[in-house]
């Protein structure tokens, strides 16, 4: 409208026609879905997010990247750019269910060819689900990198969720490495195996504070304090006043607890889904959640207060990650007068279970899952060895991507391209024991997928045991593309695959796409395999991912009409037309 009154001259006649004009058309609820078109250049720059110098991977000169807003129904268009200059890239819309696009899912690999250097990609699917989501790289460990965003879904106008509030507000939450990917990724895959070690920095919203002095090494320049890169994320409240605070993870390696000093939170929506409202202190998350909570500005407004990340269900070293939420009408750079929260202890298990536990359908949205599967897959999580290369495995099995994505290949009837033999549904149940270190850690490598039949429905039970380290079992967070699950339930120790099954919460389970899987625990999953595509199912640590950690699965693929050649052009698709 401002851009509209800019080239109306002085006639304030006109002025007024148009801003009358405006208030009707902007007073009348949306019927349509629109189209909302985005243009990003994706590019390496020097930035300091945490005040050490480093490559950064920006979209349109920013990290994290821009947010898409929309509302329910609606097209999103984005025009990519790869300005990487040497690497490839790709993008996922985590959270999305990209229904009738699978080719847009963005999942290099799985669902199409990469974006070459200086080629302009074109992703367009749409936002069938209001809620809180993600966008992020899917290429390498680009992620890890700084390459992701928000994505915010809005309800139509006139609909309106089970709970109020005044403002909405929406931050990521990471862990940071000075390290490049490059260098992480040739340690990953070394022989011998070279870890990562503990991140560097938290970042919340882009922004954390590492110690220029704790390493006193570090070149001249590398690191500065007082660079504007590494100011605290402020997020300013006015007193008395609600917010949802939409809040996502995509930590390389970390699970986190975040709080709000002297705040409580209302946990009321959780991966797109409304959740029957319980309390927290702190929040629990993993890499690829996203929670929405609510939290009144009810606190003494002359101050301000610390906003905290902490890494938990590892022993590490990273500092907590610090913000500030910022009392109107206080200086949004003026630190709180106290010490920030300590946060939980790292090693308790017991109130991450909890809450993991606490998360039900809202009353009223619940989905009732079917009653009954019609397929159960158990996965076994463990750690590996293939010919000396240190791996991780599901069912002994370490996914390895074939050179032409499955999608096409399967499309294209290129079925050579990948191991036909299909991985297996279980494991040694009986003889493995998750509470030690495995007699024989070899594992072997493969490309093959797991093929659902369409519109059945499938039980997914994620196991977890011990790594090749004794006494040792780690958390893991699973994402599933183009599908929200039921999640049934949770266990310590291993699954019963006759007695379990009856413990699982039929009535009012959470819908989610991003689930814990508990240190030498349990999780169970219910799907239905309506969605027409191939996807990927894979720990969303950067790392374990990179070393194997998932599977695929295929459904309905004869359903699919032609792909777009945009997707092809590496592999065996190389002779195809790529526009």
């Amino acid at each position: 409208m401002v851009e509209v009154f800019s080239q109306c001259g002085s006639s304030l006649a006109l002025k007024l026609l148009l801003l009358s004009l405006f208030v009707f058309v902007t007073s009348v609820p949306s019927v349509e879905a629109r189209i909302r078109r985005y243009r990003w250049e994706v590019k390496y720059e020097y930035r300091s997010p945490d005040c050490y110098k480093k490559l950064v991977i920006t979209i349109n000169g920013r990290a994290p990247g821009p947010s898409i807003l929309a509302q329910q129904g609606d097209t999103i268009v984005v025009e990519l750019k790869n300005s990487l200059l040497t690497e490839n890239v790709a993008i996922h819309w985590h959270g999305i269910r990209q229904i009738g696009t699978p080719w847009f899912d963005g999942t290099e690999g799985v669902t199409q060819c990469p974006i070459l250097p200086g080629d302009t990609f074109t992703y367009k699917f749409v936002v069938d689900r209001p809620g809180t989501y993600l966008y992020h790289a899917h290429y390498g460990m680009q992620r890890q990198a700084g390459l992701y965003g928000s994505i915010r879904v809005a309800l139509p106008d006139g609909e309106s969720e089970p709970f109020s509030y005044d403002y909405d507000r929406s931050i990521i939450l990471n862990d940071w490495y000075h390290q490049s990917t490059y260098e992480q990724a040739v340690g990953l895959s070394s022989k011998p195996f070279v870890w990562v070690e503990e991140p560097q920095s938290l970042l919340i919203q882009g922004r954390g504070k590492f110690d220029c002095t704790s390493s006193p090494n570090i070149g001249d320049g590398l690191c500065n304090a007082s660079s504007p890169d590494c100011s605290p994320y402020a997020m300013a409240v006015v007193p008395g006043k609600i917010y949802r605070l939409r809040i996502g993870s995509l930590t390389a390696l970390a699970a986190l607890s975040f709080e709000i000093e002297g705040h409580n939170m209302t946990v009321v929506e959780a991966d797109g889904y409304n959740v029957e409202p319980f309390v927290v202190k702190n929040l629990f998350i993993y890499s690829g959640e996203t929670y929405s909570v609510l939290i009144k500005a009810d606190q003494n407004p002359s101050r301000n207060y610390w906003m905290s990340s902490k890494v938990v269900s590892r022993n590490s070293t990273t500092p907590n990650g610090l913000a500030i939420f910022n009392y109107y009408p206080n200086h949004p750079r003026r630190n709180p007068p106290t010490v920030p929260p300590a946060g939980p202890l790292s090693n308790d298990l017991a109130p991450r279970v909890a809450q993991s536990n606490a998360i039900k359908s809202h009353q009223g949205y619940a989905l009732p899952p079917p009653l009954k599967p019609d397929r159960v897959i158990v996965l076994l999580n463990t750690q590996n060895e293939i010919n000396g290369y240190r791996r991780w495995s599901l069912n002994n099995v370490s996914l390895n991507f074939p050179h032409t994505p499955y999608l096409i290949v399967l499309k294209e009837n290129l079925l050579h391209s990948f191991d036909q033999t299909p991985p297996p549904d279980s494991y040694d149940v009986a003889n493995y024991d998750i509470y030690s270190v495995a007699n024989n850690t070899n594992a072997t490598a493969s490309n093959s997928i797991y093929r659902l039949q369409f519109n059945t429905t499938v039980d997914i039970v994620l196991q977890n045991a011990n790594t090749m380290t004794t006494d040792n079992s780690v958390t893991h967070p699973w994402h599933l593309h183009g599908h929200d699950f039921w999640v049934l339930g949770y266990g310590t120790g291993k699954f019963n695959v006759n007695s379990d099954p009856k413990k699982y919460n039929l009535v009012d389970p959470i819908m989610k796409n991003t689930v814990p899987l508990h240190p030498y625990g349990w999780t169970a999953l219910r799907i239905r395999a309506d969605n027409p595509g191939v996807w990927a199912f894979h720990c969303h640590i950067e790392y374990h991912f990179y070393m194997g950690m998932g599977v695929v699965f295929e459904e309905g693929i004869e359903r699919l009409g032609r792909l777009p050649s945009s997707v092809m052009g590496c592999g065996a698709t190389k002779a195809f037309h790529r526009p």
